[in-house]
């Protein structure tokens, strides 16, 4: 499955304490990161990450595209929801798309729990589906 991995900068510790929890389900499909994100998860598990642009200079929108396009599976996206994001509208936007397309998406870390448990029990197969689908 491809994967996104987005965080705010006050929740990219979280992010990247999440992904090295999980390293060995992570492990085992295609990850997309934006670019610090990526960067910072890359350099703490060594992981194979995909790397878009920062979130701000159009990493969100990049994604964004892949859901659109029926490239993304899942999104885990850390956002700090008390500190305003100068690029707020593409944030709504991804979130938006995810929703459109059917696309799980976790927005904090108890969602990120039992998305990951899921992914790992097989629940998310359904994805495979849809994609074929489309």
């Amino acid at each position: 499955m491809n994967i996104a991995l987005i965080a705010h900068d006050k929740k990219k510790d979280d992010l990247v304490g999440f992904v090295t929890a999980y390293k060995v389900i992570f492990s085992k499909h295609k990850l997309f990161a934006t670019g610090t994100t990526g960067l910072r998860i890359i350099e703490a598990t060594g992981l194979e990450i995909t790397r878009c642009k920062s979130g701000p200079l159009g990493g969100d929108q990049e994604i964004g595209a892949m859901i659109a396009n029926n490239k993304m599976d899942i999104v885990f996206f850390f956002r700090d929801p008390l500190t305003a994001q100068p690029h707020e509208p593409d944030v709504t936007a991804l979130v938006r798309l995810c929703d459109v397309y059917s696309v799980p998406l976790a927005t904090n870390m108890g969602t990120a729990e039992v998305l990951i448990k899921g992914l790992e029990r097989g629940d998310i197969q359904w994805r495979e589906i849809v994609k074929e689908t489309r």
